[in-house]
C-alpha cells in the first residue's frame, strides 16, 4: 500500500509538471493572454513550488507524511477542478500558484514516504521517480489523443485523478511523525556545508533540465533541423532518455555509492550537452539529447536521497529545503537564457552554453561532497 501510494503521488506530480505547457495555448487563446502574462503564470507556479518546499518538510517531519501528502493532493485537486471555471488572467495566476503549492508538498511527501520503506534510498527514489516521467508523458498524450487539446476536459480529468489519489492516501496507514521532533534541528541542516552543496547541485541541475525542455527545440530549429523533427527529438528523445535512465540506474546504485553516480552523471551531462549544442546534424543531435536525458535521469532523485541520508532526524525538511534551490532554478533559468540570447536566434546557441557550464559546476560541487559524505 505504501509503495503504491508513493507511486501514485509522484505520478500525479508528473501530470502537474506537464500541465501548464499543455493547457496554456488553449487558455491563451480563450482569454487573449500576452506572452508576458504567460510568463507570469509560469512564475506563479514556480513561486508556489518554492514556498511549499520550505514548509512541507517541517510539516511532514512534525506531523507525519500523510499530512503533507493529503495537503498537497487536496490543493492540487482543488486547483485543477477550479481551473476550467477561470474567469481570466487573475484567477489563472491564483490557481497556478495553488497548483504549485500542491505540487511542492506532493513531491516532498512522495520522497519522504518512499524513504520510509527502508532499503537503499537512492534506488527506491529513482524507481519511484520513474513514474514522474510517466505522468509527465501522460498529460500531453491524453490531451492530444483523448481530449483534442481541450484544456477544460484535461484539467477535470487530472483533478479527478488527484482527488482519487487523495482518497487512496486517506485510507492508507502511513508512518507517524517521529516523537520529539524539534524545528530547532533545522539549524543543523542549514549550517551544514553538505546541505548547501546538495542545494546548489539541485539548482544547477533543474536549471539545465528546464533549459533543455524550454530551449533545445528552438536551438535545433535555428540550426536548420525541421520543426517537427526538433520537437520529436525533445519530446521523444529527451523524455525517453530520462525515463530509461531511471530504470537503468537502479541496479547500478546497488553497488555504487550515490555520490559517485551523480558525479558520473554530471560529467556525462557536460559532454552530451556540448555535442547537442555544437552539431548541426539532426541524427547526432537526437542521439546527444537522448544521451543527455540518460545522464540527467538519476540527478534529482539521487541528490534527494543523499539529503535524506545526510540528515536522518529531519529527512523531509532537508529534502524540502534542497528542493527550494531546485525550484528556484526552475523559476530563473529560462529568464537567464532569454536575457543572454535577447531576440536573436543566432545568440541562442551561445546562451545555451550555460547548460554545459552549469554541468561543470555540478561536477565541482559533487567533488567537494566526496570527502563530506560517507
Amino acid at each position: 500500500m505504501l509503495i503504491v501510494a508513493a507511486i501514485l503521488a509522484i505520478f500525479v506530480y508528473g501530470m502537474i509538471a506537464a500541465m501548464l505547457g499543455t493547457i496554456l495555448p488553449d487558455f491563451s487563446q480563450r482569454f487573449t493572454l500576452s506572452p508576458k502574462q504567460n510568463g507570469n503564470i509560469a512564475l506563479a507556479q514556480a513561486v508556489g513550488l518554492i514556498a511549499a518546499s520550505i514548509f512541507a518538510g517541517p510539516l511532514i517531519d512534525s506531523q507525519g507524511t500523510k499530512a503533507g501528502l493529503m495537503l498537497g493532493l487536496g490543493l492540487a485537486a482543488l486547483a485543477l477542478l477550479l481551473l476550467p471555471k477561470s474567469t481570466g488572467y487573475g484567477s489563472i495566476v491564483l490557481l497556478l500558484l495553488l497548483l504549485g503549492l500542491g505540487g511542492g508538498c506532493i513531491v516532498t511527501g512522495a520522497f519522504a514516504l518512499a524513504g520510509s520503506l527502508g532499503g537503499n534510498t537512492a534506488r527506491t527514489f529513482n524507481l519511484v521517480n520513474l513514474f514522474f516521467g510517466l505522468g509527465g508523458m501522460a498529460t500531453p498524450f491524453i490531451a492530444a489523443n483523448l481530449f483534442k487539446k481541450n484544456a477544460t476536459k484535461l484539467c477535470l480529468f487530472a483533478g479527478l485523478v488527484a482527488a482519487a489519489t487523495f482518497a487512496f492516501h486517506g485510507i492508507t496507514a502511513m508512518p507517524p511523525a517521529k516523537i520529539g521532533f524539534d524545528l530547532s534541528k533545522v539549524g543543523s541542516v542549514v549550517g551544514s556545508p553538505v546541505f548547501w552543496l546538495l542545494g546548489v547541485m539541485l539548482f544547477l541541475y533543474v536549471s539545465c533540465e528546464v533549459g533543455v525542455w524550454n530551449w533545445m527545440a528552438r536551438h535545433l530549429i535555428a540550426q536548420g533541423v525541421g520543426e517537427s523533427k526538433a520537437f520529436n527529438i525533445l519530446s521523444l528523445g529527451f523524455a525517453l532518455g530520462i525515463t530509461l535512465g531511471r530504470v537503468a540506474v537502479v541496479p547500478v546504485l546497488g553497488s555504487v555509492a550515490p555520490k559517485f553516480v551523480t558525479l558520473a552523471a554530471a560529467a556525462a551531462m557536460v559532454i552530451t550537452l556540448l555535442v547537442a549544442l555544437r552539431t548541426k546534424d539532426a541524427t547526432v543531435a537526437g542521439l546527444a539529447v537522448f544521451c543527455a536525458g540518460l545522464a540527467m535521469a538519476p540527478m534529482f532523485p539521487t541528490v534527494n536521497s543523499m539529503a535524506s541520508e545526510a540528515f536522518p532526524e529531519v529527512k523531509a525538511t532537508a529534502m524540502g529545503l534542497c528542493q527550494t534551490f531546485g525550484w528556484t532554478g526552475l523559476a530563473v533559468s529560462s529568464g537567464i537564457i532569454g536575457a543572454i540570447a535577447g531576440g536573436d536566434p543566432k545568440r541562442l546557441k551561445k546562451a545555451l552554453l550555460i547548460l554545459p557550464l552549469f554541468s561543470v559546476l555540478i561536477v565541482l560541487a559533487n567533488l567537494a561532497l566526496l570527502g563530506l559524505l560517507k
